[in-house]
């Protein structure tokens, strides 16, 4: 071993504990990096081969009814290369234990054989059996949810006859990986499931013999998927299609993509602000450490090494120094993407998980870091090999000491010798604290990052939920009734107030955007169900014209009395022009909203409506949904509050693990940057300390000099943090804005306090263990070591 070489190995193990804590915080980004890169990977791959095994579909279409014969019309476009069709209907269960309306999905399959594309895979059991009408297969997360399993009856009112069907088989769809049932907007498998009967059954039961109601197909490679919808629409139309759509509309997939997007945004965002802090660590490390090797790098000088041996000496500590933390990143990172991809894999209900790292992750996330923590290692080997080696074998000029200025005037006066020698210490390096402030800043900030998450989302309920919503029940009808069953619902038991309301499936088309959404028609003094603005307005629908979303708005690139056309995609498939009257501000979703009457005029229709907004007393509620059970028409029963449950229980499952990933991360950050800044001023000033104490200065009083300084840098980084966790949270806020979610920059008071206290804890053990090796100081030998 070259003699460079040993005094690197010494270096390494006399700086362990800078060494461990810098290594610390590029692990943070290394394993952040890692596991953003697998676990958007393994989701990509896992959800491909499910798809591709289970032959999930390409493109999708609803009719009223069309004749079975159609289907060889639509297998001859151009591009298409498999068709199936199928019968999809709703139905209101009864479970037995379980006392609000659950609502089925009725998905028809074959009697013989399996689906020729959205496949099941089946989990327990078996598929229907020819001549059983009676048999189901219900999907997993459903029947868990209930604890139904094979041979278990429940009951179920189909198309207004009561039945009793027996479990036969469990399964898992590509189809349903997100199973939303009506107007929801996150998973419920107590309130809404997807049951599988066979074909012949389910026509039977809806009087839908050689006919069907959905199609599926898959395209050639290369097919655009745009002309073969354009065509089928064609077909489809005079049936009662509603529009056909592809894969990437299709609602599960959606949602599993735009997860997919958020994991992207992620691993972009977060492991810049780690490398970051780890350069300006690496930096800060070896720039104090050449200023205490001054001599050391005079004498190697001396003795003929030259500015490149120099330079790629401290190199090699900086990258060794890093190469500890891309080890352990990689190991902590690829544990925390497995946790990651098993927590989506089973929130998706995946029956299959590919999870394989991939070496050019690793690699990435290595030279990422090294690449950051030798770009913050550049101006300090700079200086290094800059020093002629007479002027670094002499010590460097000490700072004036003169105290006849103002400033050391008032110390006097305000603070006793130990807090003076503290506050001296950082005016005469104002760089030096600058940068140890805000590393620690830095931590706090990426816990405001993360905890700002809960506040965020406590927000958007209490808007959405509380604020907008005023109802205990939404009841939806299988199909557009007349207005006077609205009269119907006010004598249901328990009902104190009824708002009806029409929801209208349309496609809203400006210039040349266009966006599929449902229009709902609601009164002009509806109560129940608000049309509210994030701000706190409340608007009220004009007689005429379109109430959008802003989102809406922004996607169709309309404004105020600006024209949206409306095609609609039901009934008689109305086409009409209508102004935007009005735009409001949401946190979910992206609604158009029209006066009711104004509705039914486009529609061409008498007074009708297509389900009701319902207040409750809360005493009867258990003999209404006994009620509702019974009621035929009836496609789904949401509860807000079951709805809100759902939402932080959904949410809730994800967001805790980041809160605790992060916390851990910003505590090595902060233990990072406090032990380090600590841990280099010992070294810098044990001689000056070890003199303080002969000259009578008691330990605790050596331990506040020195401690004081980096307690005073700590408490003057933390308001620093706070606002940079508030611009950060803001940054991640726009990148996290989607069709579905707009989640508020909102930090509570509270959210600054459990931050602060986190770091304050994070810096006070590294103190310790710094005060712990102060405490050890050998006097004798500290004093003397050369100046």
């Amino acid at each position: 071993m070259r003699a460079l070489d040993r005094k690197l190995a010494r270096d390494l193990w006399r700086l362990r504990g800078q060494v461990i804590a810098v290594a610390m915080v590029v692990a943070s980004g290394v394993g952040v990096l890692v596991m953003s890169l697998g676990a958007m990977r393994a989701l990509e791959e896992t959800a491909m081969a499910y798809y591709e095994r289970y032959r999930f579909a390409h493109v999708f279409a609803t009719v009223k009814r069309a004749p079975e014969g159609l289907a060889a019309r639509i297998a001859a476009l151009p591009g298409v290369q498999a068709v199936e069709t199928r019968i999809v209907e709703s139905a209101t269960l009864d479970i037995p234990g379980f006392a609000e309306p659950v609502i089925g999905q009725l998905v028809s399959m074959p009697e013989h054989g399996e689906p020729l594309l959205n496949r099941l895979a089946m989990r327990t059991g078996r598929p229907v059996a020819p001549g059983r009408p009676d048999e189901v297969v219900l999907g997993e997360p459903f029947a868990e949810a209930h604890g139904l399993g094979l041979g278990d009856q429940l009951a179920a009112i189909i198309n207004g006859k009561r039945r009793t069907l027996r479990v036969v088989g469990t399964a898992l769809s590509p189809e349903f990986v997100y199973t939303l049932g009506p107007g929801a907007l996150v998973p419920d498998n107590q309130r809404f499931g997807v049951l599988w009967m066979g074909r012949e059954a389910l026509a039977a039961a809806f009087d839908l013999d050689g006919a069907f109601n959905e199609v599926s197909l898959t395209l050639l490679r290369g097919t655009s998927a745009a002309d073969v919808i354009q065509r089928l629409d064609r077909i489809i139309d005079r049936y009662g299609g509603t529009g056909a759509y592809d894969r990437a509309d299709q609602v599960s997939n959606w949602f599993l993509m735009a997860d997919i997007e958020q994991l992207k945004t992620m691993s972009g965002i977060l492991p810049t602000i780690f490398l970051t802090v780890a350069a300006f660590l690496t930096n800060m490390v070896l720039a104090r450490l050449i200023a205490t090797e001054r001599s050391e790098i005079g004498l190697l000088k001396a003795f003929g090494y030259s500015d490149g041996a120099v330079a790629w000496h401290y190199a090699k500590l900086v990258m060794a120094m890093s190469i500890v933390g891309i080890l352990l990143g990689w190991g902590v990172g690829a544990w925390l993407g497995r946790v990651n991809v098993e927590t989506y894999a089973e929130f998706y209900r995946f029956p299959l998980l590919y999870f394989r790292l991939q070496p050019d992750a690793f690699v990435t996330a290595a030279l990422v870091s090294l690449g950051a923590a030798l770009f913050g290692a550049v101006g300090a080997v700079r200086r290094a090999v800059a020093l002629p080696p007479a002027e670094a074998m002499v010590p460097p000029a000490p700072p004036s000491y003169g105290g006849d200025g103002p400033l050391d005037a008032l110390l006097q006066r305000a603070l006793d010798q130990p807090s003076r020698i503290v506050v001296r210490q950082i005016l005469r390096w104002p760089v030096r604290a600058f940068l140890t402030s805000a590393g620690i800043a830095m931590s706090v900030a990426v816990l405001v990052i993360a905890l700002h998450w809960i506040d965020a989302i406590d927000h958007m309920v209490e808007v959405f939920y509380f604020r907008a919503q005023h109802q205990d029940v939404t009841v939806s009808l299988t199909d557009a009734r007349s207005s006077d069953v609205t009269r119907g619902f006010a004598h249901l038991p328990g009902v104190l107030a009824v708002e009806p309301v029409r929801t209208v499936e349309a496609r809203l088309r400006a210039g040349n955007r266009s966006e599929r959404e449902a229009v709902q028609g609601v009164l002009p003094e509806a109560h129940l169900n608000l049309i509210y603005d994030s701000g706190g307005r409340v608007l009220r629908v004009p007689p005429e014209g379109l109430v959008l979303s802003t989102k809406m708005a922004e996607m169709l690139g309309v404004g105020w009395g600006d024209t949206v056309t409306v095609e609609v995609l039901e009934g008689r498939r109305a086409v009409r022009r209508v102004p935007v009257a009005d735009l409001f501000e949401t946190y979910i979703g992206k609604p158009a909203y029209m006066d009711m009457a104004a509705l039914n005029r486009l529609m061409r229709d008498r007074p009708v409506v297509s389900g009701a907004h319902l207040l409750v007393d809360e005493s009867r509620q258990a003999e209404l949904f006994a009620t509702l059970k019974e009621v035929p028409a009836v496609s789904a029963v949401t509860l807000r509050r079951a709805a809100v449950d759902m939402f932080y229980r959904t949410i809730g499952e994800t967001l805790m693990i980041y809160v605790f990933m992060f916390t851990g991360f910003a505590c090595a950050l902060a233990f990072g940057v406090v032990y380090n800044a600590t841990r280099i001023a010992l070294s810098e000033r044990g001689r000056e300390l070890a003199t303080l104490r002969v000259l009578g200065f008691r330990r605790s009083e050596i331990s506040y000099i020195l401690l004081g300084e980096i307690g005073l840098l700590t408490l003057a980084g933390l308001p620093l943090g706070c606002l940079a966790g508030f611009g950060l949270a803001a940054l991640t806020v726009q990148a996290f804005d989607t069709e579905l979610y707009r989640v508020p920059l909102i930090v509570d008071d509270s959210t600054y306090g459990i931050a602060t206290l986190i770091c304050l804890g994070a810096a006070a053990v590294s103190a310790a263990l710094v005060r712990r090796r102060l405490d050890r100081l050998d006097l004798v030998e500290v004093l003397k070591t050369r100046e």
